[in-house]
């Protein structure tokens, strides 16, 4: 008989090493990596209502809205109903949560827990490539040449909301959404919250966390 499938998700405030967390997680447990962020660059391309809708949003620099992702997502996890998946960036909000739930209640839920200095200190320091949503952190993962993305050679752009004047309100707008989620979450048992300020040294522990629900891939050594 198959074993049961495991859907995970990852949840985290902006800087908070989410992607690097749920890069791991897929490499080393065999997950597929589902990034709200990939989808909608994805969607953009597409040329689609949904593109269209959202491309709006992100030409701003604004979040893109509830209903906008929440489309993107549930239509990307319709193809998936056979598959492991780890979900990066959704949901954020309950209304996100409750409509997941539609279609699968998550087996189990990551929170990473990071203190607000080096969420900030993080942020103010993190540049992207547009096109590929591709990050760099000028301290400790900094472009090979300052302002190009390696791959491409195109230029990397500082979001408008990674500046540090707009750090500390985008960090309370994610905590005030996510707080129902975290609480929905932690009612029905399946959450666990990882705290720290180095990804290092919070991921042994995620490690052992997955471990105990499906067998690993790849030695924690290899990460």
């Amino acid at each position: 008989m198959a074993s049961k499938l495991l859907r995970a998700v990852v949840l985290g405030p902006p800087g908070s090493g989410k992607g690097t967390v749920c890069e791991r997680i897929a490499r080393s447990f065999g997950l597929q990596h589902l990034s709200s962020g990939q989808f909608l660059r994805e969607s953009l391309g597409g040329g689609g209502e949904v593109g269209v809708l959202a491309k709006q949003y992100l030409e701003r620099g604004l979040l893109v809205p509830d209903h906008v992702i929440t489309r993107v997502m549930l239509l990307e996890l319709e193809k998936r109903r056979e598959q492991h998946w780890l979900l990066d960036g959704f949901p954020r909000t309950l209304g996100q949560a409750e409509a997941l739930d539609r279609i699968c209640e998550p087996d189990l839920v990551i929170s990473l827990n990071i203190p607000f200095e080096t969420l900030k200190d993080r942020l103010s320091a993190r540049w992207v490539h547009p096109a590929s949503g591709r990050v760099y952190n000028m301290d400790f993962n900094p472009p090979h040449v300052q302002g190009i993305d390696d791959l491409t050679g195109e230029p990397l752009v500082q979001r408008q909301d990674d500046k540090p004047e707009a750090v500390a309100a985008r960090l309370r707008k994610y905590k005030d959404a996510a707080k129902p989620v975290i609480e929905l979450y932690k009612s029905r048992g399946i959450l666990h919250s990882f705290s720290g300020t180095e990804t290092n040294k919070i991921w042994p522990y995620v490690y052992t966390l997955l471990s105990s629900k499906i067998p690993p891939i790849l030695p924690d050594e290899e990460n």
